[in-house]
């Protein structure tokens, strides 16, 4: 028996009610396969993918539709088989409710697989060729983010990573997906841990799980103990909120601190979803991309709560029908949890890699905010703020569109969980405040880097014509001193009368419209300077 692993405490934090028996009653199911897929081409972190297919091509389940365009990107590939009917905008799930580029695909009903092979020899790779297999798996992170997990993969400059941490702690109410993955497909998630401690060349693995899921805990401690890893250790970590952020995890699995603006990777730590590992043990020894998700629909105004597995690109509605859809007093539709997901506006949206969660809300499960007053200078934000900032001091700056001043209290350290603002008591929209201070410094930082680039552009281009302007100079100048070195007048004569006869040429080609060769008359040339020295000589005598 292990002796079991420390445990530190991170600052900040809520007690929120989990409301996770809703969705955990039920065994993991699997949607059906609809009629029609949307597959949008950006469905992670970095630049879209680029569409390797056209529209009344035939494919194949796993086949992929489009690669990945620059480094931090990710592929998309078939989740089942049948014909591309359209390429084009479509709505997609995000806040800003803006369409964006997507391939649809009409099923067949067939499911059938293109060709794909596994390694289950991969510790017999090269770390680099590991991690280009999961590339070209599409695999992203499936906590949320959406970050290409190949890159995560990545030590860097280092030849090794001290800890690699999965982050099983699931901590924001009512999402159960990553805890019905270890109750029933543990072994999975320890596989997938393997592989990356490989690709990582990582010492240890801490998984971190919150005490409210003991069913969770027991089958991941029983996978380890059947699978024979001593070098993987569960850690059991209170609930509270947000104890599954990255860098809160990191800390109290670890007791170390990302420093801001930092990486994990900066303290020798990598941290990844449980739901990441079970995709990339899929991805590696089975050869399957990732084709679906675990998705929690919940809510107390949903029918039949459940977790399913669902194919990527599956309408929203087409999953919630399968769970009996709403009871008949649904509040609103989120995509995530009740603190850091967002309203979706209809159901004709599809489930992409990043969706983990479909809530169909009551008013209490997520209240409209009241009427909003004057901050009263309480300072429970700043109690409750998990990465010790000061809410308060950003909203006065961000309201006033300081935004330098803004960045000199730490604006990008916020994680946006959503703890100053259910706390605050003029229910103020805090996080809404500081993800509009993020957007306008990014798109001023865009419009920067593309004002630079148009400079330096536009900089070379006067340099150019300034080089050329100066290199023509330097011919004309260098051809009069060679005719002033001629010498004698006879010289001078016969570059004169040549001159002329160009002159006349080219008058009389004007007139005719025939072309005319320049060509120098015979005194004009030059020897050359693989010319042996009888040759001028042979001339002249001719």
């Amino acid at each position: 028996m292990s002796t079991p692993a420390p445990l530190w405490r991170f600052p900040g934090g809520l007690m929120l009610p989990g409301h996770k028996d809703l969705s955990t009653s039920r065994p993991l199911g699997r949607a059906a396969i609809p009629p029609q897929l949307v597959l949008p081409l950006q469905q992670h972190i970095g630049a879209p993918a680029n569409p390797l297919v056209q529209v009344g091509d035939r494919v194949f389940k796993g086949q992929m539709l489009a690669s990945p365009e620059g480094f931090v990107s990710a592929p998309i590939h078939a989740s089942t088989s049948g014909t591309i009917i359209a390429i084009e905008d479509r709505p997609v799930p995000h806040p800003s409710g803006l369409n964006a580029p997507c391939i649809v695909l009409e099923s067949d009903g067939q499911d059938l697989w293109c060709e794909h092979q596994g390694h289950p020899d991969y510790a017999s790779l090269d770390p680099s060729a590991l991690r280009n297999l999961i590339r070209d798996a599409g695999i992203v992170g499936l906590g949320g983010a959406g970050f290409p997990a190949f890159i995560k993969l990545n030590p860097g400059a280092r030849t090794s990573v001290e800890t690699l941490i999965l982050n099983g702690a699931e901590c924001e109410p009512f999402i159960s997906c990553d805890d019905m993955l270890m109750r029933e497909r543990a072994e999975e998630v320890i596989l997938g841990a393997r592989i990356m401690r490989h690709a990582l060349r990582a010492k240890h693995c801490l998984i971190g799980i919150e005490d409210n899921k003991p069913e969770a805990i027991a089958a991941i401690r029983a996978a380890l103990q059947h699978l024979n890893q001593p070098e993987i250790q569960v850690v059991v970590v209170p609930s509270r909120y947000p104890a599954g952020g990255e860098k809160q995890l990191i800390k109290a699995l670890t007791g170390k601190e990302v420093p801001s603006q930092g990486l994990p990777i900066d303290i020798g730590v990598v941290c990844h979803n449980v739901a990441t590992a079970a995709s990339i043990f899929r991805a590696v020894e089975l050869g399957e991309p990732l084709l679906s998700r675990i998705v929690t629909i919940t809510g107390h105004a949903a029918a039949q709560p459940q977790n399913l597995e669902v194919l990527i690109g599956t309408p929203i509605r087409d999953v919630l029908d399968q769970c009996g859809g709403d009871n008949g007093q649904p509040h609103r539709l989120l995509l995530g949890g009740p603190m850091m997901g967002f309203a979706l506006q209809h159901r004709d949206l599809p489930i992409t890699k990043t969706a983990n969660c479909l809530l169909l809300a009551t008013e209490a499960d997520a209240p409209d905010r009241q009427a909003i007053s004057e901050c009263i200078r309480c300072g429970q934000c700043a109690e409750v703020c998990p990465i010790r900032l000061l809410p308060q001091q950003l909203y006065w700056h961000t309201k006033a569109k300081d935004f330098d001043k803004a960045q000199d209290y730490d604006l990008f350290d916020c994680i946006e969980c959503g703890c100053c603002s259910h706390i605050c008591p003029a229910q103020l929209p805090l996080v809404q405040f500081y993800r509009f201070a993020k957007t306008h410094i990014w798109a001023q930082d865009r419009e920067k880097r593309l004002a630079d680039q148009a400079r330096e552009r536009h900089e070379f281009r006067l340099f150019r014509q300034q080089r050329e302007k100066e290199e023509k100079a330097a011919r004309h100048k260098a051809k009069a001193k060679a005719v002033a070195k001629g010498g004698d007048d006879e010289t001078k004569k016969a570059a004169i009368q040549a001159a002329m006869e160009r002159a006349k040429a080219k008058k009389v080609a004007q007139q005719t419209g025939e072309p005319v060769a320049e060509q120098l008359p015979t005194a004009q040339h030059a020897p050359s300077s693989t010319a042996s020295p009888a040759e001028p000589e042979k001339e002249t005598k001719s």
